[in-house]
């Protein structure tokens, strides 16, 4: 690939990528489906990399049974061919991951240019589709750290209800790709990463030196003023890798930081954004490699992944080379995650929020309404915690990252808001449904995340899919379990002859979401006529369950006995109580103990 000064100074100046990252997504170029063979006018946004700037390389696409769909020698001559028509000087890059291949444009080409050559090979029948290889970005805003609970795990009015999940699957047996900046050192999730890829194929934007290779440690994506684009600030490294990792995957219950929602399960990090964001040819190559496609001068993934977090995007809807990318990860069983972008506007005009077969994440604020940012419509599928830090910085999502504002420096946590925060909490989801069963195909896990979402505790104005997701109520959905968490009061209490009820309470914390359809209550009794006890379940909110009406005919002794009530109305978290009292009098006895299994 070319590495000429002119060029880096070039590709530098394009990609429009800072540390702001929510108000990013709106400067890069928008890109649409190519027109059919011959149509005269080719639109500005075939032509860009970003707004008013030249794309600097095209990804084509060859029909089946092409000679370029196979050969590079073919492809790089139709290359020198669409250039001599053109008058450009074209050069066959490399072949992607996903069979298309990377053309590049040569230096100070002009929008007619890259349009006379997106025409070319419009114009020739064995060309499936060509588009500009546009730059992507992070989806999320870093804000200074400070520990705190993570309220999008458990807090009852928007959290994501995954304590519930945890008695299911912790996602032992999934590695989750998260294609983003890479991965920094951090001892609250070294344990839990595998061996990833740095797919960034520029030097300048990788910034560690050279081009791809075997180490996705990510060296900091910091940028000076104006470095991206002109009247841009400096901005200091984001670790954007490193937080969704941390969301999906930190250690569990290893006394320190954040936790994981999927903390069984393995993050093979990919590096694709760097200084000033990431191309969408290095993209397509990281969702061929990561999901168990081959990849020319890569080496075979040893850690395929079943789940794909991307974090990412960018404006303009998913274009062919992408969405063919995405199509093939699907089929070979990799379930596709993508934030919805942070624009506050339809989805729909961004990528990869657009594409098929993906489950594309909107963003909640801690009170469940659509975070101010977040883009929304149609093609949503479901919202999950993103936070909303514009007036208390514990309202956005903790996570694991560095204190570094260029290169790595001490390991830390910081609080960060976005869809970027939103999706690898349904990534780490899909690798607890995968984890709870091997046998989930990417669509079945689509759908079930989907219909057994609850609604929005907030408002959405546009579209936020099926609502916010609910992790318990999914994994007791795939599972077929209720979770198994059993909760006990062995507390005795005496029960007065023909006398008021008495009361055992027992406390049921970190289920989250509503109680199931089928909850076991077992209750421990000695009485010497049982005929005469009334026993009732009471829920939080006061609502009593008849477990047991007295009978003049029942004259056996003791209650020994487990009942199954449909408490899915009612919610989990709270004080739950047994009520027995003692209807007639010359009998005694004593609640021993009694439990509730969720």
């Amino acid at each position: 690939m070319r590495t000429s000064a002119s060029l880096r100074r070039k590709l530098i100046s394009v990609a429009a990528v800072s540390a702001t990252l929510l108000t990013a997504a709106t400067t890069v170029a928008a890109a649409q489906e190519p027109a059919p063979p011959g149509s005269a006018a080719v639109p500005t946004a075939q032509t860009e990399a970003a707004p008013g700037t030249p794309a600097e390389r095209l990804i084509v696409g060859y029909r089946s049974g092409a000679a370029e769909a196979t050969s590079n020698e073919a492809a790089k001559a139709d290359a020198a061919a669409k250039g001599d028509k053109a008058g450009e000087n074209l050069d066959f890059e490399r072949r992607l991951g996903s069979g298309a291949a990377l053309v590049g444009l040569g230096d100070d080409v002009t929008t007619k240019d890259v349009a006379d050559v997106v025409a070319a090979y419009r114009a020739d029948p064995q060309v499936a589709y060509v588009v500009p290889d546009r730059l992507n970005r992070p989806q999320a805003t870093p804000d200074d750290p400070e520990y705190a609970k993570q309220w999008d795990l458990f807090e009852s009015t928007a959290g994501m209800r995954v304590p519930g999940a945890w008695d299911v699957a912790t996602g032992t047996g999934v590695t989750v790709a998260v294609i983003d900046t890479g991965y920094v050192a951090h001892s609250d999730l070294a344990a839990n990463i595998v061996p990833g890829y740095d797919f960034i194929s520029d030097a300048t934007v990788a910034n560690d030196g050279n081009g791809r290779d075997g180490d996705p440690a990510d060296p900091g994506d910091w940028t000076a003023a104006n470095e991206c684009q002109a009247g841009d600030p400096a901005y200091g490294s984001s670790w954007h890798g490193t937080h969704v990792a941390g969301t999906i995957a930190a250690v569990t219950g290893n006394g320190k930081g954040v936790a994981g929602i999927a903390h069984g399960a393995k993050v093979s990090p990919l590096r694709v954004l760097g200084k000033c964001g990431g191309y969408d040819s290095d993209i397509i190559d990281a969702i061929t490699w990561a999901s168990g496609g081959t990849v020319s001068g890569v080496p075979a993934n040893a850690h395929v992944a079943k789940v794909i977090n991307m974090s990412l995007g960018g404006g303009g809807s998913c274009t062919t080379a992408t969405q063919s990318a995405i199509n093939a990860a699907v089929s070979r069983g990799t379930t596709v995650v993508v934030a919805a972008g942070n624009s506050n506007a339809d989805a729909a005009n961004y990528s990869p929020a657009s594409c098929a077969n993906v489950v594309s994440v909107a963003a909640t604020d801690r009170q469940g309404n659509r975070s101010s940012y977040s883009n929304y419509g149609t093609v949503v599928d479901i919202a999950a915690p993103g936070g909303e830090t514009n007036s208390v910085t514990a309202n956005g999502i903790l996570s694991t990252l560095n204190s570094g504002a260029q290169g790595p420096s001490a390991e830390n946590y910081a609080y960060y808001q976005g869809t970027s925060m939103a999706a690898p909490h349904i990534a780490g989801l899909a690798a607890l449904m995968k984890s709870a069963d091997t046998s989930l195909t990417p669509a079945q896990i689509e759908s079930a995340i989907k219909a057994n979402a609850r609604a929005l505790p907030g408002t959405c104005s546009g579209g936020c899919g099926a609502g916010l997701a609910d992790a318990a109520k999914t994994l007791q959905a795939v599972s077929g379990s209720t979770g198994g968490a059993t909760f006990t009061s062995t507390t005795a209490l005496s029960i007065p002859d023909a006398g008021s009820a008495v009361e055992s309470p027992i406390t049921v914390t970190g289920r989250g979401g509503n109680a199931p359809s089928a909850l076991r209550v077992g209750v421990d009794i000695t009485h010497t006529y049982r005929g005469d006890l009334v026993v009732d379940l009471v829920a939080p909110d006061g609502s009593a369950y008849r477990l047991k009406s007295a009978s003049g005919s029942d004259s056996a002794d003791d209650v020994k006995a487990t009942y199954t009530v449909n408490a899915s109305t009612e919610t989990a978290d709270g004080t739950w109580k047994l009520r027995v009292r003692d209807t007639a009098a010359q009998d005694t006895g004593r609640l021993n103990s009694w439990s509730l299994t969720f």
